[in-house]
Parts: structure tokens; C-alpha cells; sequence
């Protein structure tokens, strides 16, 4: 019998209190070692997060609190010869928001803000568009061009729209408008298309690019280097501090070799006609002036043109965006004669005594019943090359060029630069044209026709050139067949007015003809177009006190049949001769050399010959008045 307590309860046995002790001590030792076992698997992970991963968890963290941040560079400045700013930067704010930081989403937010600034729909498309190309946590511009009372109106209520900022920024303006449109072009928001072609990372944090003209030309140097400022934020993503910065590098300022005095002057003498007038400094490439009219505000490109505006400007028929002075291309008509004339006697086939009997029309042997039209009806009877090209005898030409053949003709009117690009420094320069059996064959898949010779060699037919080709071979005939390439960048500048550094000329293959007499010759010819007895530009000459030498053109743009009358007071005006005009001065020791379209104008020798003469009027008043031009 198991023994009693004293109050005379049974006392267990004592197997049973020991079997009870190791079922308790099982249990502790269980628990014991599952304690152990969650202490050691809860030690190994904090390993793993303190020691293995430490690197990665602390950037984590960083990344919370510190943001990376590009700081754009101050885009350089364009200026003229003369130091007349033609680009410039304006302080600016324009409104950000950060999609990923806001608390209460895209379109609640935008309708806050709506209650405070104006927001159109284009701004919202252009909002998404951007959206597409940026970072994540990247502020992405949503309004640019804040006035005061509209900064004003959100930094009262910016505080509680997390992810909205208001940025400083600075703004590209064109403080001379439309007048050297065409030349410095403009800059604007970087598309999608871009996106693909550019380094991303060389415009961190920039939202423009150069879209035209010099700012896009020379966008490596006017853009600078972009820097970066580390910040810390706070959880709504303000930034609290900066903790480390790399400024940016500003980008260098530019002076253009043009003259904005000059291109008043071309602009004015242009007045509301539709046409271009380029200047060059023959002696080194220089360009003087660039014009081209109509044209139109680079401003409203800057921050995104309104549907409304681009849709005027780009359904105006005047073409105002269409740059006529690089892409234009027209017949040269017969400014061509004095090139020819060079080729002729480069070639041998005609010589300063070489004379022709002009009846007032030409047929090639064989087959009289065709006659190629001289302007001159009545004819201009036996001319040598002097006569020819100071009245512009047609008839001339045709039997010069007959003589010479389409490959010599091609072959040294290329010379002067025409059917290739001059390389100017501006981007999307057109070719021009000076056609050949080949060209014909590859092109229209046609014989070449011995007529289509003979029209060539007034510049017509396929021949085509633009203004700048024709400002170019103008200042070769001025120079004695030295050419150098076409050049608008005259001088760079480093930051902070650092380091002006003057551009260079850079020679080209000059003319293929030695021959100074003859050089001579073509300059005394061109010459009597304005200051002989017949010239057919003499009414210019009238007055001067220096000597130019030009020639005149008038260019078809449509034919006519051999009875055919042209009469310009039956035609639509779109059907009119161009008007062209070549000169350069003084023609005894030239300086500009300058070629004046004027499209549907009629006769080069009364319309574009008087417009040419302003411009040189003009630069000779500036010669006298600026060191600069006189050197």
C-alpha cells in the first residue's frame, strides 16, 4: 500500500514521480532546444541583413532619405560680329510634379492645381509625353513660363500637394524675333524621336535641344556638361539638404560672322516679297548676311508651339518656315553667263575675241524650224563675250554651251561649287543641280538631247542652285577662282568670358583656270553690266561712288511654245519669272560678294538688281563707320 500523508492522502509511487520528472524534463529540453534553434535562425538572418547584405540595405536606406540630382548646364549665348545678342537665357519657373510621390494620384492633383494656374490640354499631352522618358522620382516639367502671380498662388498651397515643386529655370528667348530666324533657328522640348539618337546622359535634368539652324548645328558647344548635387529628402521627398555637389559646365557663347545691320539693310530691300539674299566675305567665307523671306518668330517654338499657330504657319502658302536661302532652289537663269564664260575660255572653246551674230533666236544645224529665243527680239547683232554678258545675249550662250558639250560644261560649272553643298555650317543644305547624260539616265531613265545642252547655257533646263551656291560661285568669280567653304561661326568664348577664340577660313579645290587676263576679262564684262552704256543693270550704277560688278538673271518657271507670247499681266503672280541678281564689290578689290533672289519678281534687272544695290549701300556706309568690316 503506498504510504499516506498526514491528513491521510495517498502519496504517488515513487516510479511514477520519477516517470513524471523525465516527461517534464523531455519537455524543457524540447523547448530549450526550440528556443535555441529560433535564437540561432533569427541570429543567422540578422547575420545576413547586418554583415552579408549590410551594402545593400544601407543604400536602400539612403536611397530613401538621399536623391541624386542633375543640375543642367546655362545653355551658351549666340551673339553677332558685333557682340548683338541674337540668343539668350531668361530666369524662369515652370511647375514639376513627381508622379511617383503623389499621395492622392495624377488627375485629383492636376484638378488642385487647375484651381490655382491655367493648365491646357497641351500641356497635359506634352506632360505624358515627357512622362515616358524619365526616370522614376523624377520631376517632370507640367507648366513652363510661371508668372509671378501664378508662383505666387502655389507656394501658398504647395505644401500639401506632395510630388508638385516649382523649378528655377531659364528660358531661351530670341530677343530680335524673326529676323535672323532663319540663320540661328531655335531650340526646343527633346521628342521621343530624339530620345533614341542622343546621350541621355549628357541631358539629365534638360528638357530642350537645339531643333534648327546654328542651335542645332553647334549643339555640342552651346549645351555644356551637365553636373549633379546629392540631397537628402525627407518622407514626402523635400529636399532637406544638399550634401555634396558637382556644378555644371556652361556651354561656350558663340559670335556668328554675321553683320545685323547688314541683315536689316537685306531685310528692308526685300521688304514683302518672297525671296533670299545671302552675303559673303569672299576673302575668307564669312557670311555677312543670311536672309530669307518671309520667316517667322523662333519664340513661339521654345516652350511648344499652339496647334493653332504652327497649323497658320505651316498652311501659310508664303512657305514662312520654308529657309529659302539654304533649301531654295531655283534656275539661275543668267547669272550663270559669267561662269560660263570662265568654262569656255578654261576649256578653249571661246576667247575674248570670240564673237557670235545674234538674230534674237538660235536653231541648231538641221533644224531651223526650232528656234531657241533670245529676251531681246530684234537680236543683239555680232556681240564678243564682254557684250554678251553685259547685255545678256542668250543667243551667245546657246552656241557656247553648244560648243562645249554637256560633260565640259558640267564639268567646270561643278567647279564654282554649283551641284554639290557649299558645307556651311548650318544642317539639311540642299545640293543644287547641274545635270548630265548620267544624272538623266539614272533619274528619268531618258537620252540626253542635244537641245536641253543648248538651254543649259543660260541656266535653264534641269540646272538648279540656291541662293547660297549662287553667293558662293559669286565670290569665287570675285576672288579669281580661290574659293573657301561658307562659314557663319566667327568666334567661340569659353565660360565666364574665357578663351574667344577666332574661327578660321578653310580653303577649297579652287577653279581649274590660271589665266589672270582673263580673270581680268570676265571682271571688266561684269562691270559693264552696271556702269556701261548697255548694261542691262546700269540703272543702278547711277551715283556711285564705288564700282560693282554684277549680272543680271531672270529665271522661267514654266515654259513656253515658240509663238508664244510671256505676258506677266496675264499670268497668276505664282507663274512669274524669278528675279536674280550676283555682284560683288569693289569689283577692283572685293570684300562682299552677294547673290539676291526674288521669287515670281519678274526681271532681274528691275527688281532684284535695286535691292542688291541698297544692301551694298549699306555695308559700304558700315565699312566706312567699323573698323571691323574694313580690315
Amino acid at each position: 500500500m503506498p504510504p499516506n500523508d498526514s491528513q491521510g492522502h495517498k502519496l504517488p509511487r515513487g516510479k511514477n514521480m520519477r516517470l513524471e520528472y523525465q516527461i517534464t524534463e523531455r519537455r524543457l529540453l524540447l523547448v530549450l532546444l526550440l528556443v535555441c534553434a529560433a535564437l540561432l535562425l533569427l541570429g543567422s538572418r540578422m547575420a545576413q541583413l547586418q554583415v552579408m547584405q549590410h551594402e545593400h540595405f544601407t543604400t536602400l536606406a539612403d536611397s530613401n532619405r538621399m536623391r541624386l540630382q542633375p543640375l543642367p548646364p546655362t545653355r551658351g549665348l549666340i551673339y553677332d560680329r558685333n557682340g548683338v545678342l541674337l540668343a539668350g537665357n531668361l530666369p524662369s519657373h515652370r511647375l514639376e510634379v513627381v508622379r511617383e510621390q503623389l499621395e492622392d494620384g495624377f488627375e485629383a492633383t492636376l484638378g488642385q492645381l487647375r484651381g490655382l494656374v491655367t493648365i491646357e490640354p497641351m500641356d497635359v499631352d506634352r506632360f505624358f509625353r515627357l512622362s515616358r522618358n524619365r526616370a522614376p522620382y523624377s520631376g517632370v516639367p507640367l507648366r513652363f513660363n510661371l508668372s509671378e502671380d501664378e508662383v505666387a498662388r502655389l507656394s501658398v498651397d504647395l505644401h500639401r500637394m506632395a510630388g508638385v515643386t516649382i523649378q528655377a529655370d531659364l528660358t531661351r528667348y530670341y530677343p530680335l524675333g524673326s529676323q535672323v530666324a532663319h540663320t540661328v533657328g531655335y531650340v526646343g522640348r527633346i521628342d521621343e524621336r530624339e530620345m533614341q539618337v542622343i546621350d541621355t546622359s549628357q541631358y539629365a535634368g534638360s528638357t530642350h535641344i537645339g531643333k534648327t539652324g546654328i542651335e542645332r548645328s553647334y549643339e555640342d558647344l552651346l549645351r555644356g556638361r551637365v553636373g549633379h548635387q546629392r540631397v537628402e529628402t525627407n518622407a514626402q521627398g523635400r529636399v532637406l539638404r544638399v550634401l555634396d555637389k558637382t556644378p555644371p559646365v556652361p556651354g561656350m557663347n558663340l559670335y556668328l560672322s554675321l553683320d545685323v545691320r547688314l541683315q536689316n539693310h537685306a531685310k528692308r530691300a526685300l521688304g514683302e516679297q518672297s525671296g533670299a539674299i545671302v552675303a559673303i566675305d569672299p576673302r575668307n567665307g564669312e557670311v555677312l548676311a543670311f536672309v530669307s523671306t518671309p520667316d517667322y518668330d523662333p519664340n513661339l517654338f521654345v516652350n511648344g508651339i499652339s496647334h493653332a499657330d504652327y497649323r497658320a504657319l505651316n498652311t501659310d502658302p508664303e512657305r514662312p518656315l520654308f529657309n529659302r536661302a539654304l533649301l531654295g532652289a531655283y534656275p539661275p537663269g543668267s547669272t550663270i553667263k559669267p561662269m560660263m564664260s570662265v568654262a569656255g575660255m578654261a576649256t578653249g572653246v571661246a576667247d575674248q575675241n570670240r564673237s557670235v551674230y545674234c538674230p534674237g533666236y538660235f536653231t541648231l544645224p538641221g533644224q531651223s524650224s526650232r528656234r531657241f529665243r533670245d529676251w531681246l527680239r530684234t537680236g543683239h547683232g555680232t556681240v564678243n563675250m564682254t557684250r554678251a554678258v553685259a547685255e545678256s545675249c542668250d543667243v551667245y550662250y546657246y552656241q557656247l554651251a553648244l560648243d562645249m558639250g554637256i560633260e565640259r560644261l558640267y564639268e567646270h560649272l561643278t567647279q564654282f561649287g554649283f551641284s554639290h553643298r557649299t558645307g556651311i555650317d548650318l544642317v539639311g543644305e540642299r545640293a543644287g543641280l547641274i545635270p548630265s547624260p548620267e544624272w538623266k539616265r539614272r533619274v528619268h531613265n531618258q537620252p540626253w538631247y542635244t537641245g536641253e545642252t543648248v538651254i543649259a547655257g543660260i541656266g535653264q533646263g534641269y540646272m538648279l542652285t540656291t541662293p547660297l551656291q549662287l553667293a558662293h560661285a559669286t565670290a569665287a568669280l570675285a576672288m579669281r577662282g580661290q574659293r573657301f567653304r561658307p562659314r557663319l561661326l566667327y568666334a567661340t568664348q569659353g565660360q565666364n568670358g574665357q578663351g574667344y577664340a577666332l574661327t578660321g577660313a578653310e580653303s577649297l579645290p579652287p577653279v581649274n583656270y590660271d589665266d589672270q587676263t582673263g580673270w581680268r576679262y570676265i571682271n571688266h564684262s561684269m562691270i559693264e553690266v552696271v556702269h556701261g552704256r548697255r548694261g542691262t543693270a546700269r540703272r543702278i550704277g547711277q551715283g556711285l561712288d564705288y564700282h560693282i560688278a554684277g549680272k543680271t538673271g531672270t529665271s522661267q518657271v514654266f515654259g513656253l511654245a515658240q509663238d508664244e507670247e510671256y505676258d506677266a499681266d496675264r499670268l497668276p503672280r505664282h507663274l512669274h519669272d524669278h528675279a536674280l541678281f550676283i555682284a560683288y564689290a569693289p569689283a577692283d578689290k572685293p570684300r562682299i560678294a552677294i547673290a539676291a533672289i526674288v521669287e515670281h519678281g519678274g526681271g532681274g534687272s528691275a527688281v532684284a538688281a535695286p535691292i542688291v544695290r541698297q544692301v551694298l549701300d549699306g555695308y559700304f556706309e558700315l565699312w566706312s563707320e567699323t573698323a571691323d568690316l574694313s580690315e
